[in-house]
């Protein structure tokens, strides 16, 4: 259950980071998909975050001060509009059940936010994110300044609103931990599935079916995003997504999928051979991806800079790559050359929360990784990648692994969210056995 004194909260402390001054977040656009069909809406993650408020055409403020104070701005109830679409709160019922101090109609926003803005010293608004939003609210910042002869003034400061939520996004509170963790269940859940049902001859899409089957029917509200199910020399591609070849004897599979539930990701990778049973190449390089995927678990710890994870990760496979013939020269050769980056090219893990790819800094301004803290949530994710290249042995060409898992920070060490999802060899064999 939801304690929606958590979001009354949240809006609490973003007002007191503010100080004071005045904050403009407004949810996220209905997209058309076509003519006049519409994409499955999804709100934005800020406005969410501090409201959780689901429906469209809303706008969140929040004024700072002596008398802080949040105002929603949400669509009318409309019977009419409702039996065609479904249900609406209107203004009173957001009012009542979500906590807000005040709620308007999304009608009365052009006229009210001129007079929210007077007087204000800040503005705290996401310049850039929206064309069309920039554009209303320098209207109403020119309505505001047209009346500077009767002593009336507009904000004469505009900071990135994003900036100071981000900084709370990064720490996990108990309840976003939990529906995490079953964001992972879920998730997890749906990549053994896939492993059983993976034959030769099947599509790949066949094999997406399955997922989001797992999804939908344990209480997932949709993919967190755009699922990769990339057999063979696919895997090779990092964001392929066209999900419609057939599965080959002797080939690997790699999925990447993961599932939002109430609005939080789950991120998995997983890769298995779609008979069941691992080449000795594919052991050998799938194995050794894995090892650099526990090393960097078990520094994923608390102060510990956020680059360490890659580090402990890059060190194991750069070791592999050499032991292999992928590359040539010692560690801090192929470390200072960059060689590595023919198999691996891109970092081991990312922020994860509302966003797949989470709010939040790697680096402080002075340049310096953030440290890592309880409450984190990120992924753990090193690959090896093996496209055909008169360098690179014969019996390694067109295989693509990645392993990843969601991995929660904690006092004592870290959680693997994902860890229902089999990995190590014999695991996966005797899953694809079943």
């Amino acid at each position: 259950m939801v304690n929606l004194k958590e979001f009354q909260q949240r809006r609490s402390q973003l007002l007191n980071r503010m100080g004071e001054g005045i904050a403009i977040i407004p949810t996220a656009p209905e997209a058309l998909r076509n003519r006049d069909s519409h994409y499955a809406y999804r709100f934005d993650s800020y406005f969410y975050y501090l409201t959780r408020f689901t429906e469209p055409e809303s706008v969140l403020v929040l004024i700072a001060g002596s008398e802080p104070k949040s105002i929603l701005f949400c669509r009318d109830k409309d019977k009419e509009r409702e039996i065609w679409d479904g249900f609406r709160y209107g203004p009173d019922g957001a009012l009542k059940e979500f906590g807000f101090d005040e709620a308007y109609s999304i009608s009365q926003l052009d006229e009210l936010a001129p007079k929210l803005l007077s007087n204000q010293a800040k503005l705290f608004y996401s310049l850039g994110a929206d064309a069309r939003w920039d554009a209303r609210i320098a209207g109403w910042l020119n309505a505001v300044r047209d009346l500077v002869r009767t002593g009336v003034s507009a904000p004469s400061e505009v900071t990135d609103i994003r900036r100071l939520v981000d900084v709370m996004r990064l720490v996990k509170s108990p309840y976003e931990q939990d529906v995490m963790r079953r964001s992972a269940k879920i998730a997890a859940a749906a990549h053994n599935r896939a492993m059983k049902f993976t034959k030769p001859n099947k599509k790949e899409y066949e094999i997406e079916a399955e997922f989001l089957h797992e999804f939908y029917r344990n209480g997932a509200q949709s993919p967190a995003y755009t699922s990769i199910v990339a057999g063979g020399a696919n895997a090779c591609t990092l964001h392929y997504n066209a999900n419609n070849c057939t599965l080959n004897e002797g080939d690997l599979l790699l999925v990447d999928a993961g599932c939002e539930l109430d609005g939080y990701a789950s991120d998995i990778t997983r890769t298995f051979p779609v008979n069941g049973k691992f080449s000795a190449a594919q052991r050998d390089l799938y194995e050794l991806v894995l090892n650099a995927q526990l090393a960097a678990i078990d520094v994923a710890k608390s102060g510990n800079p956020w680059n360490t994870p890659h580090e402990a990760a890059l060190d194991v496979l750069i070791q592999g790559f050499i032991d292999f013939k992928l590359c040539k020269g010692s560690k801090d050769e192929v470390l200072e050359s960059g060689s590595y980056r023919q198999f691996y090219m891109h970092r081991t893990g990312h922020w994860l929360g509302l966003d797949v790819h989470d709010a939040g800094e790697y680096k402080d301004r002075a340049g310096n990784w953030v440290l890592l803290e309880a409450g984190n949530t990120l992924t753990v994710e090193p690959g090896c990648y093996v496209r055909p290249s008169e360098n690179v042995p014969e019996h390694f060409w067109n295989i693509g692994i990645r392993i990843e898992d969601d991995v929660l920070i904690t006092t004592a060490g870290n959680e693997v969210l994902t860890k229902n999802a089999v990995k190590t060899v014999t695991d996966i064999e005797a899953m694809m056995a079943e």
